[in-house]
């Protein structure tokens, strides 16, 4: 902590004694009352501000905020609290003053709280005081829509609106996701995109899909999303008739993730699951592996493929199941593979 403010007088130095001005030794007339005394001001006030509050002090809807600021002065000093200059509201902000220290207290901060609170210390004509910027944030509010601009081979161009509420923060970005009609699983394809546009590429060829878009602040993603309306049809390409002279189109192709595993954290005992995509003709055999070592048949791992949908079920997971899983595809033209890291805490 470091003083936050030392003390300054308020008015002209005056002397401590009466009114008048007389020094407090002066003779008195028989009969007249005795002068007022202020006692002596043995140690000037100075509030001692944490690190912690020079900078804004960020909380999210809902949290306790709880403020203790230490100062000093003797006699006791007089503190006081105000809220963007005004008077605290009593029935949101609870103040309890120590002998040295003053506690600011919120039960459940809303957004209005947010602003620029002073506490003032004061012993007679001397004061010191000290600001803290508080900012009470919460989710953003969902982009305001999203529309599907065009589609074209296996890609789709998506274009959205920002949300009309940031949640009394900075945006960090969008994330995008993806869902065909046929498993209805939602895949993320992007996160914390700047733009309001995007081309979503590596469809599969035959399946139709929709689209969704969150917005996230630094309290998380927006809680819903809006949903494309239309569906992103991703059409065959047109099959050549065999006849003389002209060879059938081969559609084989060798395996491709067109979406990788990515790396996740779970925690002990919450079952947890790996997914990727994979593109493949003939259908690829699927083969999961924890560092290096296959894992099929182990009763602690759960492996389904489903339309090009790898997904690996970890369960009831404990620390010795960190480590790097890979899921590997392989058919007659070739083989591929990803690779992710799973990390697994002790809960709080």
């Amino acid at each position: 902590m470091e003083a936050a403010a030392g003390s300054t007088r308020k008015g002209e130095e005056s002397s401590p004694a009466g009114a008048e001005g007389h020094p407090a030794s002066a003779q008195q007339e028989p009969g007249s009352p005795l002068p007022q005394l202020l006692p002596p001001v043995e140690e000037h006030p100075k509030i001692w501000l944490p690190r912690t509050l020079r900078q804004t002090y960020i909380r999210k809807v809902g949290d306790t905020v709880n403020l203790l600021i230490p100062f000093q002065g003797k006699p006791k000093p007089r503190a006081t609290w105000t809220h963007d200059g005004y008077a605290l509201d009593a029935s949101r902000v609870s103040v309890r003053n120590g002998e040295q220290d003053s506690i600011l207290f919120i039960r459940e901060a809303q957004r209005a709280d947010s602003g620029r609170y002073q506490l003032s210390v004061q012993l007679g004509e001397l004061e010191a005081t000290a600001t803290i910027d508080i900012l009470v944030i919460e989710r953003p509010g969902p982009p305001q829509s999203i529309k599907l601009v065009d589609v074209w081979g296996s890609n789709a161009t998506l274009e959205w609106t920002p949300p009309q509420d940031t949640g009394n923060a900075a945006l960090l970005g969008y994330t995008v996701q993806k869902a065909d009609t046929k498993s209805g699983l939602w895949f993320t394809v992007l996160e914390r995109y700047h733009h309001t546009s995007f081309t979503v590429s590596d469809l599969i060829v035959g399946n139709s899909y929709s689209f969704r878009v969150f917005a996230e602040n630094q309290c998380g993603l927006s809680e819903t999303a809006p949903i494309t309306a239309d569906l992103a049809h991703i059409q065959k390409a047109a099959t050549i008739s065999k006849t003389e002279g002209f060879a059938q189109r081969d559609f084989s192709e060798a395996p491709k993730f067109t979406q990788p595993l990515a790396d996740c954290t779970t925690v002990t005992g919450y079952d947890t699951q790996l997914f990727c995509c994979v593109r493949a003709s003939p259908k690829p055999k699927i083969i999961w592996l924890k560092n290096k070592m296959d894992i099929q048949g182990n009763p602690k791992y759960r492996a389904l493929s489903h339309l090009g949908i790898c997904s690996l079920e970890i369960r009831k997971p404990g620390p010795f199941d960190r480590g790097i899983y890979t899921c590997k595809a392989v058919n007659p033209l070739g083989e591929a593979s990803v690779d992710c890291r799973v990390d697994v805490k002790a809960p709080h």
